[in-house]
């Protein structure tokens, strides 16, 4: 286990970074930074010149690998970090010097266990692309086909586990404080990130997810996913099909390309409609720099490491809370909410409506480009911490990815209006899902499922009540001793811990 030492050594280091940007000015300002971390803050700033606007991107790739992978987690949390600096990091690019070719070499042959001539008759030297993690060269297998290499770079692996440990250790640390920072559980968001880089640490996962997508995408034929050649795929090594293309962030070269962009944006909505709503399984890394528009009109991804899931239940809480708000039906949207467990019973469902109502009327009928994106998530955000709604982690990816398609889609028709594109999809799920004979269907699977499940229902009933639906449960969380003097808090070592901690942007709001 790391001392307690170690981590705020760590935490000292990367705070400084962060002071240095401008990160942490919004911790000192926030009403809502528990007391200790806000005194840290300002000392943890002493001496350094600090720029008058605040550079969250820049000082999270200063900080590291770890760090870029942590920031772009935080930029699904505007109601932790504040909504500037939830863009801001919208914007961070994982791209870092490549390695020397050398050692990707050494890394692919001990993956494989084999000279790299034996799978590939040629491969470039130099990357199509270098990220945090891995890096991609392109190639040519022996048996005559263009592939698309991408190796994990060597020390990631260890890189990554001792920043997490750290971050645990500073989040159990700023949760213990108790009130806001309780309220947001940040525990939970460091246990989510962890998940989430196991998966990227592991590409034959990535492999999996890519496979398991183009699979739920059959309906779908304008998104493509490329083929994955197991053969030649490892934990370390992934080989995927080659894909020329036109990102979709180059919106000139479309139009140059003949490509219809207010076409490609519909595509990109349904396709991300499709795959969060439809399947609950989807790509939540949908940048302008991971999707491409081939010569036919598709749209294709890559890059698979970071994948969303969400279970039957929530996508048709998920639907019918988007269908209400397209259509102005807040009351039902804010019953869904109660239903779901995800805000408390005692609240009131009519206030809960009319504040909904507030945030949602003056976003409707608007196109994108006229939309304040920023206003609505403040508002939103704001409603949580009236209502006492906690974290959903399960929410958390598709909140991300719902704000990059927006971003995407808008830079391909900033005229496209995201709601009325939305709502022909929705409306048929909703109609499928939860028309009379789905409802009819329905019962009669559960029904069959409870009675299976009958006779462990009975031997538990005594000992835990089922739960009525809603969120699902927390992962469990590991044991963190919470450090404590006399009953009350070492502000010295705490405070350095949340510094760093909230200057690694962890939990609490940028102003």
């Amino acid at each position: 286990m790391t001392a307690p030492a170690i981590h705020l050594f760590r935490l000292l280091k990367w705070g400084r970074i962060l002071a240095r940007h401008g990160a942490l000015r919004g911790i000192e300002r926030d009403p809502n930074t528990p007391r200790p971390v806000r005194r840290i803050a300002r000392l943890a700033r002493f001496g350094a010149r600090v720029p008058a606007t605040p550079r969250y991107a820049d000082a999270f790739q200063a900080i590291g690998p770890a760090a870029i992978k942590l920031g772009q987690t935080l930029a699904t949390r505007p109601d932790l970090v504040g909504e500037a600096a939830a863009s801001n990091l919208l914007r961070l690019q994982d791209a870092l010097p490549p390695l020397p070719f050398v050692v990707i070499r050494e890394r692919i042959e001990t993956s494989y266990g084999r000279p790299l001539e034996t799978f590939f008759a040629s491969i470039e030297e130099a990357p199509v692309g270098a990220a945090s993690i891995a890096q991609v060269h392109r190639a040519v297998t022996t048996d005559g086909r263009q592939v698309a290499v991408k190796v994990l770079r060597p020390g990631i692996e260890a890189e990554f586990a001792k920043a997490i440990d750290t971050y645990e250790w500073a989040a159990a640390q700023v949760e213990g404080m108790g009130g806001e920072a309780a309220r947001l559980r940040p525990r939970l968001i460091i246990e989510t990130f962890k998940r989430w880089t196991a998966r990227e640490l592991d590409l034959r996962r990535e492999a999996a997810s890519a496979s398991e997508l183009a699979e739920g995408m059959t309906a779908e034929p304008d998104f493509y996913v490329p083929e994955i050649d197991w053969q030649r795929t490892t934990g370390k090594v992934l080989t995927l099909e080659w894909l020329d293309g036109i990102k979709l962030s180059d919106r000139a070269a479309l139009i140059t390309a003949g490509h219809d962009t207010t076409a490609l944006a519909g595509k990109l909505i349904r396709a991300f409609l499709r795959q969060a709503i439809a399947e609950g399984f989807f790509h939540a890394d949908m940048h302008q720099g991971n999707l491409f528009a081939l010569p036919d009109g598709r749209i294709a991804a890559i890059d698979f490491g970071i994948m969303g899931r969400i279970d039957r239940r929530a996508r048709v809480w998920l639907a019918e809370i988007l269908y209400g708000l397209i259509t102005g039906n807040y009351k039902r949207v804010a019953e869904i909410h109660f239903e779901a467990g995800y805000v408390p019973a005692h609240h009131n469902v009519a206030e809960f409506a009319t504040a909904l109502r507030a945030v949602g009327e003056p976003m409707r009928g608007l196109p994108v480009k006229d939309m304040s994106v920023g206003a609505m998530l403040d508002g939103l955000f704001n409603i949580t911490r009236d209502f006492d709604m906690q974290t959903q982690p399960h929410l958390l990816l598709l909140q991300k990815t719902m704000v990059m398609v927006e971003g995407v889609a808008r830079g391909l028709d900033p005229d496209i209006n995201l709601w009325e594109t939305s709502a022909p999809f929705v409306r048929e799920w909703i109609r499928t899902e939860l028309g009379p004979e789905a409802a009819v269907a329905d019962r009669i699977i559960t029904d069959l499922r409870t009675l299976a499940r009958l006779p462990e229902l009975i031997r538990n009933i005594e000992l835990r009540y089922p739960a009525p639906g809603g969120a699902p449960p927390s992962p469990p969380l590991r044991e963190i001793e919470v450090v404590r003097v006399g009953g009350g808090w070492r502000y010295a070592a705490v405070a350095a811990a949340a510094a760093a901690a909230s200057a690694a942007a962890m939990w609490v709001a940028f102003a």
